[in-house]
Formats: structure tokens, C-alpha cells, sequence
């Protein structure tokens, strides 16, 4: 990823806000509030399907199975079908580095290297160079959608999505006025998160202790419990389909005999090159073991998502890493086109940009075997995400803001803060702009969910709900 095509030739600060402030006029704050849907909008279904080329096609009835549970679950898997609706959208012109899909259940609590517990976004796989309104606006609408699912009244949706663009334009006015270092090492630590919401959500700061709680009690030595068992004195991951099969199983003797041992060392090796030098030194102490294909999230099921058990010497001396394909960016067909040597990499670079500090364990390969990207991270590790669902309006509200912050910081590290901000201002034209674009395309989003339930229940789409 080129950083000359991320970041623009920087002038003074003070510059730079008054051209934040000049495209105002060109592109009103107010206009970002005006959607509806084009004439000529593709079918969303279509769009969705035609992601399916090339995954696994018995995993799909799973994908489907859940996004037609609610609303909210369609939009959790649809990112394609709202950066198309995103794609004719006014915008300010400023870039930054976008998640490309920062709805608020892509965020969440996880360990840095130094094993303590930061809130941040936690998915990168459609990140993309784009307008920075693109993924407010997913996040904005997420929050409607989410509030309707929780039983809100229509005023505190409409709030939800208010505070989150104020949370984001107030951070993005701080972040700018930061020196480069200091919002650079910024990071919002999980024990701060619990501050909030003991003095903002008092209700809801039970279940918010809880999510950190559990972060804490994800180990790895949990999750090795949990996925794997010794047979014939052997640690193997256990076998439990569909949502986790090992490769032995899952395979042909044919397709067993196509993967050569060479074609494995060289996806490893990549892989481990991929690293910095500390990294690589740490990973050769180890060896590949087992490994499965494993089932998880919404829109990326039946993508090649597979998990490997790496041994070291000592009995209990293990850890699980996953592999999970990378393909092209959901955003990737309505923005400018950019040059990646390969999609992992994409996925990789994003993240260690966007995040305040990443996975020691991230890195990719490309398997010349089946021509797809891969990137490689540990697998839970001391990892949780909030159930929203529980929180009442004070709760949803709290962790929105916590949200927006993390956003503006990540958008502060890959674009320009002063110009955005410029374009922001002090006031709340454009939150309540946002707020009443996200309220149309909650609208939207409940129209393409019951498109989905009727395509289901036509059989036109295979659904297995349940799993």
C-alpha cells in the first residue's frame, strides 16, 4: 500500500483547517443528510451473491442463515450493498485509510502485546483508501438499526446516531490539535471504557465489566482447552461440524494429495517473512501440528478460514493461530483503484495503521496452490465484544461514543485532522445530518432484510438458521 497515495502533501495546520472550512461550499454539511435510493439501485441480493464466487458454497446456507435473523444481522454482513449506496454520496474530498466496515459490532476489547486491554475496531477485512464519511456513516447507521433492534423509541435511535458523529467530530477537533506522536501512541484502555460507563451508564456498566471480565479469561491456554483434545496421546483440534472440521477430515484423498509438504513449508515461510525479525525468531521455535477449517462471524462465512495448532517443545508449550482469506475489499469496486501486492497484505498493513497496537502474530501469505491471500493472526486471545443487545439506551449510547473516539483516532492516524475537522466545525449541522442520513438507511437496511426473509422462504436463497 503506497503511503504516498494515503497521505496528502502536508501544508501548516492553520492552512489546512481554512481548506477543511473552504469545501463547505462546494459540499454543504447538510447534504451528507439527503439519501434515499437510485432509481437504478442494484438489486442487494445480487450484489451479495456475487460475492459468493468462489467460497465454499456448503458453508453459504450458514452465511444467509444468519443475516436473515434480524436487521441488524443483514447489515453486519452487507458491506458490499451500502458502499454501493455510499458510492454516489456527497463527500469532502479528504481520504483516509477506512475500515470499510466499522459498524458498531466490529469493535471491541482485546490485549496488547504487553498483555493489557485496549477498546478499539477489531475487523479490517474490507479496509480500503476512501471518503472518512463512509465509515461514520456505516457506524451512525448501525446505531439505528441496533437501537430499533433493542426496542428504543424512534427519538433515542435518532440520539444514538446524533452522539456518535458528536463523539467523532469532538475527537477529531482534539486530535488535531495533538502533536503527530501523541495521537499516534493514543490508545483508549479498557478500565477507562469501565470509568465511562460507571459514570455515564451506571445500568449498564454491570454487563460492560462483564465483557471485560471475559476478555481477561480468554487465554490462550483457554482456547486450547476448548478447540483441542489428545488422541492416542497425540493434542489434536477437536472435530466438530460444520463450524469446525479438521482437514483431514474435510478433505479427499485426492485434494490430500495435491497439498505437497513442499507447498505447506513455502505458505509457512512466506508467512513467517511477512514478520519483523523478533517475530520470525519467536515462530521457529514452533511447528504445525493439525489444522481446521473454522466457521465464524456473518459475511464472511464460507470464505477459507482455517486455524492451525502449533506445538513447541514442552507438553503444554502450544498456540492457535487462524488463516482467513482475504479477498477484495467490499469497497474496492466504487473507489479509485489502488495497487496492493496482495489482498492479505492489504488487510495486514490496514490494521497495524488503523489499530492503536496489533496482533504480534499478524502478518500473510499467498497459497500458489488455489491462487487465494491469506493473513495470519492469533486466535482469541484475550478478545471480547460488548453484547449490545443487553445494553440499555444510557449503555448503547456510552459504548457509541467510546466508538466514534476510536474511529476519529484511527482516522486521525491516516488522513488529515485539521482538514477534516475544518470541514467538521464546532456545531452540530453535520451531526444532525448524519443522524438523519442514518435514519433513512436504517429504513433501507429493514427493506433489504425482509427482501432476504422473502428470498428465503421463496427458496431463490438458501438459508440454515440456528447455526
Amino acid at each position: 500500500m503506497s503511503e504516498q497515495k494515503i497521505y496528502n502533501k502536508q501544508l501548516p495546520k492553520e492552512e489546512r483547517i481554512v481548506l477543511g472550512k473552504s469545501i463547505r461550499k462546494q459540499v454543504p454539511r447538510s447534504s451528507h443528510g439527503d439519501w434515499t435510493p437510485a432509481t437504478d439501485r442494484p438489486d442487494p441480493l445480487d450484489l451479495l451473491q456475487a460475492q459468493d464466487k468462489g467460497r465454499l458454497q456448503d458453508l453459504l446456507p450458514i452465511k444467509y442463515g444468519r443475516m436473515v435473523a434480524s436487521p441488524f444481522a443483514f447489515l453486519r454482513g452487507s458491506a458490499v450493498v451500502m458502499a454501493s449506496d455510499l458510492a454516489a454520496s456527497p463527500v469532502s474530498g479528504q481520504n483516509v485509510l477506512l475500515c470499510g466496515d466499522a459498524h458498531l459490532a466490529n469493535f471491541g476489547v482485546f490485549a496488547t502485546p504487553e498483555r493489557n486491554l485496549v477498546f478499539d475496531i477489531n475487523d479490517f477485512d474490507e479496509t480500503y483508501p476512501g471518503p472518512w464519511e463512509w465509515d461514520l456513516k456505516r457506524l451512525a447507521a448501525s446505531a439505528v438499526v441496533a437501537g430499533r433492534e433493542n426496542g428504543f423509541k424512534d427519538k433515542t435511535c435518532r440520539q444514538l446516531a446524533l452522539e456518535v458523529c458528536r463523539s467523532y467530530r469532538k475527537s477529531m477537533q482534539r486530535f488535531f490539535q495533538a502533536s503527530i506522536l501523541d495521537v499516534w501512541y493514543y490508545h483508549v484502555d479498557a478500565n477507562s471504557v469501565l470509568k465511562v460507563f460507571d459514570k455515564y451508564a451506571r445500568k449498564s456498566s454491570k454487563s460492560a465489566r462483564k465483557t471485560v471480565t471475559k476478555a481477561r479469561s480468554h487465554t490462550r491456554q483457554r482456547t486450547l482447552q476448548k478447540l483441542t483434545e489428545v488422541v492416542d496421546g497425540k493434542k489434536q483440534i477437536v472435530n466438530d461440524p460444520p463450524l469446525l472440521e479438521r482437514l483431514s477430515d474435510r478433505l479427499s484423498e485426492e485434494q490430500k494429495q495435491q497439498i505437497s509438504k513442499q507447498d505447506i513449508e513455502s505458505a509457512w515461510f512466506e508467512y513467517i517473512n511477512s514478520l519483523s525479525e523478533d517475530r520470525r525468531r519467536l515462530l521457529t521455535r514452533y511447528r504445525i501440528s493439525d489444522a481446521a477449517l473454522r466457521v465464524g462471524g456473518v459475511g464472511s462465512v464460507g470464505t477459507r478460514c482455517t486455524i492451525a495448532l502449533l506445538e513447541g517443545d514442552a507438553d503444554e508449550d502450544a498456540l492457535i493461530l487462524q488463516q482467513k482469506q482475504a479477498g477484495p475489499s467490499a469497497l474496492e469496486a466504487y473507489l479509485p483503484k489502488m495497487d496492493f501486492s496482495s489482498q492479505a497484505q492489504r488487510v495486514v498493513i490496514g490494521q497495524r495503521l488503523m489499530q492503536a497496537t496489533s496482533d504480534i502474530f499478524l502478518g500473510w501469505h499467498h497459497s500458489e496452490g488455489i491462487s487465494i491471500d491469506f493473513y495470519w493472526r492469533q486466535l482469541k486471545d484475550m478478545k471480547a465484544s460488548f453484547d449490545v443487545v443487553n445494553l440499555d439506551a444510557s449503555g448503547l449510547e456510552t459504548y457509541l461514543k467510546v466508538c466514534g473516539l476510536c474511529l476519529a483516532r484511527a482516522h486521525a492516524r491516516t488522513g488529515d485532522a485539521a482538514a477534516i475537522s475544518g470541514y467538521l466545525g464546532s456545531g452540530d449541522v453535520f451531526d444532525k445530518a448524519i443522524r438523519d442520513f442514518a435514519v433513512a438507511y436504517a429504513d433501507q437496511t429493514e427493506n433489504d432484510h425482509q427482501a432476504l426473509v422473502d428470498a428465503v422462504q421463496s427458496g431463490r436463497i438458501i438459508a440454515e438458521t440456528g447455526i
